[in-house]
């Protein structure tokens, strides 16, 4: 399986960083249109709490090249739309804002994270345009395959949705990223390699992926029933040993986009071990090349 580094590497000659961006968007299912509260995990910052602020997009930029200038000395960067549904809202600002965003020579590719029922006609349109001027990658936060998971976590989608939206996306010809969360409440590790295997049948071939380890964070919903009463969460052993076994099961035209991820270290409940990221990634890479040999 290729790894997002390395494709990029390869396409541009150097590393390419994210740039962590606001659109100012919410989320139907937060104002009320198809739910209320939100998904059960998702912070108050829409799972963008590492975002730049709503502000101008060149201010944006240059505070999030800040953030990151100790870092690398890249010139051109992923305009990554993480925070809420970043196709929902009035189509001519959407289409101002992404402009601007791919206009910008240090823009080398934008990245929208988004619902898969937040994809219409007019925004489709929008999207292939964009895709004209600069890649297009389209993140879709599946998080599972299973309806009662689903429902548990309000996620206030079902699984035909997202399969119509990927369908769609794919005959544009745009670039589709799908979000996995494992560990979330109830599922089995069967359950959680049963939504990667579903990816890995997926046609046309999946793009890339996204596996991300659940954070309990304060102030959600999830958090707040965790604290009622702690439910069972996954260990670092286990979790690199899902990891491991997907990466064996997805196919080799999927790029491997993030592994982990981050849970602010300020509102996190849990999983304590996810606080030391080198420490994960570590294990994560020991485990993927266990896993390698065996094969």
């Amino acid at each position: 399986m290729r790894r997002l580094s390395d494709v990029l590497k390869a396409e541009y000659g150097e590393k390419i960083y994210r740039l962590a961006l606001s659109s100012g968007c919410t989320c139907p299912n937060r104002d009320g249109t198809v739910g209320t509260g939100g998904c059960t995990f998702c912070s108050e910052g829409g799972s963008g709490d590492f975002a730049a602020k709503p502000a101008p997009v060149a201010e944006q930029i240059e505070e999030a090249k800040r953030r990151i200038r100790g870092k690398t000395d890249a010139k051109r960067f992923i305009a990554y739309y993480q925070s809420f549904t970043n196709t929902y809202g009035d189509p001519d600002r959407l289409r101002a804002l992404y402009m601007e965003t791919v206009r910008r020579p240090e823009v080398a590719v934008l990245a929208l994270g988004t619902r898969p029922d937040c994809l219409g006609p007019e925004m489709m349109d929008l999207l292939t345009e964009l895709d004209r001027i600069k890649p297009v990658w389209v993140e879709l936060g599946l998080q599972t395959v299973h309806g009662s998971t689903a429902r548990a976590i309000n996620r206030c989608y079902s699984l035909p949705v997202f399969e119509e939206a990927y369908a769609r996306l794919k005959e544009a010809g745009l670039t589709v990223i799908v979000h996995v969360i494992f560990g979330l409440p109830g599922e089995t590790k069967e359950d959680m390699l049963d939504t990667v295997r579903y990816l890995a049948g997926l046609k046309p071939v999946l793009d890339g992926v996204k596996l991300q380890m659940l954070h309990v964070l304060k102030g959600t919903e999830l958090g707040r029933q965790y604290e009622r009463e702690p439910f069972p969460l996954l260990s670092l052993e286990e979790y690199a040993e899902l990891i491991a076994e997907s990466v064996g099961i997805l196919p080799e035209q999927t790029v491997l986009h993030r592994m982990t991820g981050d849970g602010p270290k300020r509102i996190l409940l849990a999983p304590d071990w996810t606080k030391d990221k080198k420490h994960v990634l570590n294990t994560l890479n020991r485990a993927i090349a266990r896993e390698e040999r065996r094969d």
